[in-house]
């Protein structure tokens, strides 16, 4: 799949077939979030995987929509240290997303609202936070078509000004 489609065709999924994720798609899903950009080269994030279902249902507790978490096959959380910037860890999370997808895997980025709750799940040390964790599996039998068609982008375009 050449990069436009597989940026224009990706959707998020919240439901997953039961069919674990090959080490070597993994290990391109996290290659490519190494190599996403950040400011001033800085590569703050890091990346901690969970593949167990009930250390996936701790970290799901953690977040106020995150009940498909514990079904995905892998979970990656991106832990930025307090003065890592979020706009960095979006770039690593959709690098890995849209790697994930030109390989038949979907995704899901969720927020951690309990900041604390997901520090101590993870283990992380002092300083330490959770701006996104990524969902990760195979799309089930019956995947369900995207729903809200997007905007327009003759709606969302403004040229010279607003």
């Amino acid at each position: 799949m050449d990069a436009y489609t597989c940026i224009i065709s990706k959707r998020d999924t919240r439901s997953y077939a039961d069919k674990p994720i090959p080490p070597e798609a993994l290990r391109r899903i996290l290659q490519a979030g190494r190599m996403a950009g950040s400011a001033k080269n800085t590569q703050h994030w890091r990346f901690v995987l969970l593949e167990e279902r009930a250390r996936k249902q701790e970290l799901a507790a953690c977040g106020q929509y995150a009940a498909h978490i514990p079904s995905a096959a892998v979970v990656v959380a991106i832990v930025m240290p307090e003065q890592g910037r979020d706009f960095d860890a979006g770039r690593a999370a959709q690098n890995m997303m849209l790697a994930a997808h030109a390989d038949g895997i979907t995704s899901c980025p969720v927020s951690m609202h309990d900041q604390e709750c997901a520090r101590r799940v993870l283990g992380l040390p002092e300083g330490h936070r959770v701006p996104i964790v990524l969902a990760f599996g195979y799309p089930p039998a019956a995947a369900r078509a995207p729903g809200v068609p997007r905007t327009p982008l003759d709606d969302l375009v403004h040229r010279g000004g607003w």
